[in-house]
């Protein structure tokens, strides 16, 4: 397996104001809304983004359900490690799967675009295995 870039990072919400006040207001990261409750910058330098995620969403992304389980440990924040391609998603996944770790959610391609997968690590982070095809380099022309 290959992982490109750090996709993306944040803490997963409980309270929405809390956190806003906090990465936003108190450390002075600006942050915009491009979805009801989804906080994120874009353009902070040293990962492609950072973003307030809200548990329900997080638990809609993973299991299809804006509740999340009660048998799995709730995280305290999530992690997107971006692989070079929507097949190194499912064969990234295999390959974690094989090793003994607990896969939530196998790849799939969101409404939006980017393929997913998702895993809990021992940390308690959410932890994305994934191709976001905009935050990769275009090839260059061929003539």
């Amino acid at each position: 397996m290959e992982v490109a870039f750090v996709a993306g990072f944040g803490p997963i919400t409980r309270d929405g104001a809390a956190a806003r006040a906090f990465w936003e207001g108190g450390l002075g990261i600006p942050l915009e809304e491009p979805a009801p409750g989804y906080l994120t910058n874009d353009s902070l330098d040293g990962v492609k983004a950072f973003a307030l995620w809200p548990l329900a969403q997080a638990a809609e992304s993973t299991f299809g359900s804006s509740a999340w389980p009660a048998d799995v440990p709730v995280p305290q924040a999530w992690l997107e490690l971006d692989v070079p391609s929507v097949e190194a998603v499912a064969a990234g996944v295999a390959e974690l799967a094989a090793a003994g770790h607990r896969v939530l959610r196998g790849a799939t391609e969101e409404p939006w675009g980017q393929t997913t997968s998702r895993l809990l690590s021992p940390e308690g982070l959410l932890v994305g295995l994934t191709y976001t095809p905009w935050m990769h380099a275009a090839p260059p022309a061929v003539d």
